[in-house]
Formats: C-alpha cells, structure tokens, sequence
C-alpha cells in the first residue's frame, strides 16, 4: 500500500548519477510531488498490500532509441499503463511489436533517426485497465497509475476511446516532468504514447496519444492514433457509432473543412485554385487505388470527400496515403510544434577567419541525403558536392563576406513548395568573415555520433553516416570500407548509399574510421555496422481448397471463403512485419484475426465478416475493410493475394503471390464417399455420392434429385445426369461425353478435362450462373437455359461453343 511517507517517480535528494542499469529509476516523496498526492491516496485505496518488490506508481526509464540530443530530436515517449511488476516483460514485448510495425511505415521508416524514443515502465497494483468492455463484466474500480480506461465502456460493449482520467493526467505531467524533462524533452519536441495493458481493441488520439498493448490491431492503433496526435489529421470514419451512418457534413451554409485532407471542392476546383491535394491526383495511391476524390470521413457520408478510398487514416491496417504522408513528413522533421528541421553548425554568432573551416551536422533521414549548398555573398560555391564541411582556404574570401550554408530535403514525399521551403523541410546559417584568423585549437579526433551500433543491423539500402570533431583549419578524413576494401569516398563524405552500392545479397560488415590528415599515423576512430543484405520473406497458409489450378502462380478454388495465415521469416534475429495485397489494392499489415487468439489466420469472404460492427476480409467492392452500412458488391471470382516481410532492419521483401477463386456455393455433405478404382458403370440412385480421386471405369449416371462430387480422379465413360439436386466436378478427368440437365441446384466444373462433347441445357443458374472454371475441353460445349461464369478464370475451349457458353 502507498501512503504519503512511500517514494514515487522521483529523485532522491542529493542524486546526481540516477542511472541504475539500463535505465533511469526515480524516486521522491509523493508529498514532493504535489499534484500526485491524489494518485497516490487512489493507488493506496485500490491495491492489496504489496510484497517486497517494486512499488505500486514507481517508475523506471529505458532509452530504447537515442540518436542524438532531446533538444535536437522528436522525442516519442512511451509508457505502460495497467501492467504489473510480473507483466513489465509483456510491457517490453508490447513496445517491442508496436514500434517494430511503426518502423515499417512510411514515413516513420525513411524518419527513424529524426525519433529518439524513450520507454518509462510504471508498476501497476492491478492487471488491466478500468472499463474494459471485453471484461466479463467491465471492472469500473479498477485503478492504474496513469487512469487509462474505456471512456464508456462500462456500458458499452463497441467502446473503443481509451482515455486518460483526471488524475492519471496529472501523474503522467509528473513523470515527464522527472524522467524525460531534465533530458531535453519539452512539450514542442515531444509526443506521448500512452500503451494499455488490454487485448481489446482501443485508442485514441489528441496531444497524448493511447493505443491498446495486446489487440492483434493494437500496433496498427498506434500510427493512426500518431497521426491525430503528432500529424494533426482528422479521422476519415463514416460514423461517429460504428453501426451509425454518420449522415451528410454539413446541409446548408456548407464550408470548406479546415482539414487538410477532407475538402467540399471538386478535382477541377482543387486544380483551378490550387487547393488541398490538387498536386497528388492521379497518382496511384500507397494504401490501395488512386488519390482522388472519395466521399465520406470526417464521421460523415456524405457532402465531404477524402483523398482515398481506405488510408490508414480510415480504416486500420492500410497505410497513410500520399497526402496524410506529407503532413505526418512535415511534423516528423519539424519535430512537431518546435516546427524547425533540426541543424548544428559552427557557432555564427562571432566572425570566423579567412581560413577557417566551417560546418554543419544535419539530419540523416534513412534512405536519401539532405541537399547542402554554400554561397559566398549570394553567390553559389561550385563543386562542394553536398559536403557539410567547406574550406575557406579554398575560397578566396575577405573579411566582411557572408557565408551561408542552406540544408533542405528532397525527399518525394512532399509536394508542396510551401512546405519544403519552410523551416520544417529546410534551414540556414550564415556567417560573417572576420579581418582576425582563428587560432586552431586542439581537437581529439573522434566519432561524436553516427547511425546506430547497438545490435540493430542496417539494411541494404540505408543511407550510413557518421559525425567527427571539427577542427577549426581542417577537415578530418573518413574511409569507408565494406569486407575489409576501402569503397572510393572522393569527396570526403560523411554518408555511404549502401544501395548506390548494389550489395550482392547476404551478411557484410561495414566501418568506418576517420583519420587526422595533419598527422595520418595518429589518432583515429572507428564504427562498424552489420550489413543485412537478405530480404525478408513469408510463408502463406492456405485453408484446403476445393482444388488447384495448374499455372505460373499457386491458385486455390474455394466456396465462398478462405483462410490465410501469414509467417514472416528472416534469416536474423528481430521482429519480422508481414503484410499482404489484395488485388493490388493497398498493402496491409497482416495482424492475425481480429479479437481472436493470437495465429488465428485471415478470413476472406466475398463481403466479409462483421465483428463489433467493422467488416473485416471483403473480397468485394469498397475494398478489404468497410463500415457495416455500407453496400458492397459480393466479391466472388478471381483475386490475387501478395505477401511480403519486412524485417527489423528496414529490408522490405520481393512479395510472393497466390490466387484464389471464390464461387457461390457449397459441397454437400457425402453420404457416401467411393475412392479408388471402380469397375464398370456407377449409378447415383439417391444421397450424395463423393468421389475421392476415384477411377470410374464406365458411365457415371445420376438419377433425379441425386448429387454427385467429383474431386479428382478420373470417368472413362462419362456422366448423365437429369434433374440431379447438385452436380460437381473438381479436378477430374471425364473421358466419355457429359450431358447434365434439369439440375435443381448448383453446377459447378472447376479444373476438369473433358475429351468428349459437354451439353449443360436447363439446369439452375442461380444469381451467379453455372460455374465453369478453368476447365479443358476438346469436344463441342453447347449451354442452354441460363447464364454461365467463369469467375475470372478462362476456359481452354478446342471445340465448338454455342449457347451461353458461345461468350466464354
């Protein structure tokens, strides 16, 4: 139990060296604490008296990811709320999944090194936080240092706003102001991610973001929390209640929305006035179709249009369209409110010598160098080939001029010129040349900082870098070498493209070591980096088909559904993300089965399945997430499958693919199954008959209201079947002729060879027509009587056609 005289997320007094192993744990007294007292009256009320160990609210910090000073970075703090000093491990493997699937999203991925990211792990005297909805019932006593809970979820089982009560806010003030504050960390360079521990899906955004720790969507939760937090992007819902039509926008007297990705104005009106994504149009979108116009977001269905059809910003899973990703570019580099591209240089606030050398240390974003360029009173100096160093021995300078150097990104994610000249994207210094030359001074020769070293290897196409000392007349001299050979470095950059290199695939090690080259057998340093040149891949399972289909590409036949568990494998150590495209509409981070125990596999229907009130794996139209009132558009046929992994070191995988075909239908169940050889003729008399890679070897006959299933095997004699209840035949070899009519339910020939003539004439065709799927056939096909599919599947058809089958 806490009482006031018990210690808290503080310092004790007098400490000047508050680490203890890897991280920072603070103490105080919580009457010191002020705000917190209320905590801890809370705390002391709600837990049982502890055994010796951590105490309840006490507090410890773990860098996970420092890449350079606080005041210099956009500095993510995460904190775990509701796990107890047992669960601090399951705390570590929740952060370890959300931050390995953030990483893995643009533009989080090309941005890592902009991110230092600091874990506090707080111990909670209960398991859990208050007002689960999925709590059996809902616990609304619970208490848990920092208050998460389900705003309403007490009394409502689709809560999903997971929000910090009063008192946990104060708490969570306390402990950034003890634990990150004395670091650099402000309110301006900062971002919270609060993280439940709860296996149900919830989140919400606002300044502190919160997310769920154990919901297999829960790491998705989190970049879209981060972009209403950090990136200030609105949700793209149609509802505000999940099973509610959000209804129109607006009615009358209708404006245009504030939001930079909602907008009332058409394409042509966005091109004319040059307004919201008017420069993105048409371009194929990063999560699924074409940046556009598409309405409804903004918790409305109308009367407002968003730029595509499922962003991340709209449905979890997806990731951010082109322009959600400029924004979240824009607050990333300007470090969110600080709105200013981190940039060191050479201190400019005194004159500098004739001869001195001047510099800069910018940002390294993962994939591309940021353009430098210097000029000398407006002018440009030639030839500096992107060097954050310039020599002014080289120039010849006199005191008065003015050297400015500017650093701005090119990267492709953004479009706007208002954006990438502004002080998010780029930044100057300037100084003044002084009649007095500088008087060197010595200088150790050293890395000061460079892309990490801590176990994490780089991937094959990251852009490495180091940062040295900086003499005043001098510039230190860095040699790269990759396996032990020296890669040319003419221009003395402190950067390698590793994929400028086109690296054979495998494992290689990578140093480098800078050298003064006043006295090149002095002093040197070095760092070296493991080189993860092997794409990551996955290993898709498949639920047992109906049959295959032979071709390039692996291609499964179902009714109506399928499942797909999804392993990503690398060939080290590290979490492994998978995702998958459907028909190559938008990748999507494969996260398991919603509100399923964890390996559950993806279910696939052609228009889905509907937990608490989303529809999740639609094969059909609007796309693979949708609300449940909107129409979809039965997504049976042919559809292809990606998958791909992208593994700890940033290396995106070359995808695999399958197809599946999905068809109307069902097999009925067998009342008599046949496998093997059988000889002579074979009736079907009543029931239904299963052939099981059978051998016929005469006529197949099927009597009225009769099934027949054929999988696999093979008919010498062929079939007749009149007004047969189903007939199917999948993967099997008729040698004889087929006459089917007057069939009362389903006919369905998927994959089959046929030698002789097919006649189908006046069998039932259902909503969908008969199903004629991939099959070969060398005889005359005649269809008469109703409409016949292949479901996006062609036919090899050598004979004659006539009928409805005269179009396949």
């Amino acid at each position: 139990m806490i009482d006031a005289d018990h210690w808290i997320a503080g310092r004790p007094a007098g400490d000047d060296h508050p680490r203890s192993g890897p991280g920072r744990s603070i103490r105080r007294p919580l009457a010191a604490l002020g705000s917190l007292a209320l905590v801890a009256a809370l705390l002391a009320v709600a837990q049982p008296t502890q055994a010796a160990g951590p105490e309840v609210g006490s507090a410890r910090l773990v860098p996970l990811q420092v890449t350079g000073p606080a005041s210099e970075r956009l500095n993510l703090v995460v904190l775990g709320d509701g796990y107890t000093a047992a669960e601090l491990g399951k705390f570590h493997a929740d952060v370890d999944r959300h931050m390995n699937v953030q990483w893995s999203i643009e533009p989080y991925r090309s941005y890592r090194n902009y991110f230092n990211v600091y874990v506090i792990e707080i111990v909670s005297g209960e398991s859990g936080i208050r007002c689960d909805p999925d709590d059996d019932p809902p616990n609304p006593d619970r208490i848990t240092p920092l208050g998460l809970h389900y705003a309403d979820g007490c009394t409502n089982p689709l809560a999903r706003g997971i929000t910090f009560q009063s008192y946990g806010t104060q708490a969570l003030n306390g402990y950034l102001r003890d634990l990150v504050a004395p670091l650099g960390v402000t309110a301006s360079n900062r971002q919270v991610l609060a993280i439940a521990n709860t296996d149900t899906y919830g989140g919400i955004g606002g300044t502190n973001a919160t997310t769920s720790g154990g919901a297999p969507q829960g790491p998705l939760i989190s970049p879209h929390e981060l972009g209403h937090s950090l990136g200030q992007l609105q949700d793209e819902y149609p509802y505000s209640d999940r099973p509610v039509p959000g209804g129109p926008y607006c009615t009358s007297n209708c404006t245009e929305p504030t939001s930079r990705h909602h907008t009332r104005l058409t394409e042509q009106q966005m091109i004319a006035q040059q307004a919201k994504w008017w420069r993105w149009l048409g371009e194929e979108s990063e999560s699924g179709g074409v940046i556009g116009r598409y309405e409804s977001g903004m918790y409305s269905t109308s009367n407002v249009w968003r730029p595509s059809e499922h962003s991340i910003m709209r449905w979890i899973g997806f990731h951010y369209d082109q322009v959600s990703r400029e924004i979240m570019t824009q607050r990333i580099s300007g470090r969110r409110d600080t709105n200013a591209m981190a940039l060191s240089a050479r201190p400019t606030d005194r004159p500098v010598g004739r001869t001195d050398v001047l510099w800069v240390e910018t940002q390294h974003p993962g994939y591309h160098e940021l353009d430098v360029s210097w000029t000398v009173n407006g002018a440009p100096v030639p030839d500096t080939a992107n060097s954050r160093n310039l020599d002014l021995a080289t120039l010849d300078v006199r005191p008065g001029d003015v050297v400015r150097v500017t650093v701005q990104d090119p990267t492709g994610f953004v479009r706007d010129p208002a954006i990438r000249t502004g002080p998010a994207l780029t930044q100057s210094r300037q100084w003044t040349v002084g009649a007095e030359p500088t008087v060197p001074a010595p200088v150790q020769v050293a890395i000061t900082a460079s892309t990490q070293t801590d176990g994490r290897a780089v991937g094959g196409q990251d852009v490495v870098y180091v940062e040295t000392t900086h003499p005043t007349d001098r510039v230190l001299e860095v040699t790269w070498r990759l396996d032990g050979a020296v890669v040319p470095n003419p221009h003395n950059s402190r950067n390698l493209d590793l994929g400028a290199l086109r690296l054979p695939a495998g494992s290689h090690q990578l140093t480098a070591t800078v050298t003064d080259p006043a006295d090149p057998g002095g002093d040197s340093d070095s760092r070296t980096w493991t080189v993860d040149n092997v794409e990551a891949g996955t290993t898709a399972t498949l639920s047992p088909p109906l049959t295959t289909l032979a071709g390039n590409v692996p291609h499964n036949v179902y009714f109506e559904r399928f499942t797909m568990g999804l392993d990503p494998v690398d060939d080290r150590p590290g979490f492994t993300v998978g995702e998958f495209r459907l028909d190559r509409d938008g990748w999507f981070n494969y996260f398991g089965w919603p509100d399923a125990p964890a390996g559950t596999p993806f279910l696939f229907t052609p228009t889905g399945t509907v937990i608490k009130s989303l529809v999740y794996g639609n094969l059909g139209s609007g796309g693979l997430s949708k609300a449940v009132f909107e129409e979809t558009e039965p997504g049976y046929g042919t559809h292809t499958v990606e998958h791909r992994g992208i593994d700890a070191a940033g290396n995106i995988g070359s995808p695999d693919e399958f197809r599946a075909t999905v068809l109307p239908g069902a097999s009925p169940s067998c009342t008599r199954t046949l496998s093997g050889p059988y000889a002579g003729n074979l009736v079907v008399a009543a029931g239904v008959t299963c052939l099981r890679d059978a051998r016929v070897a005469g006529l197949v006959t099927v009597r009225p209201g009769a099934s027949l299933v054929v999988s696999g095997g093979a008919i010498a004699g062929g079939v007749r079947a009149d007004r047969a209840a189903v007939v199917q035949l999948l993967g099997a070899t008729v040698s004889g002729s087929v006459q089917i009519s007057g069939t009362t339910g389903t006919v369905t020939s998927v994959g089959s060879t046929f030698s002789g003539a097919v006649r189908l004439a006046g069998n039932a065709s259902g909503e969908h027509g008969l199903a004629l799927v991939g099959n070969r056939i060398s005889g005359l096909l005649s269809c008469t009587g109703g409409p016949v599919s292949d479901f996006g599947v062609r036919n090899e058809l050598r004979g004659q056609r006539s009928g409805e089958c005269a179009a396949l």
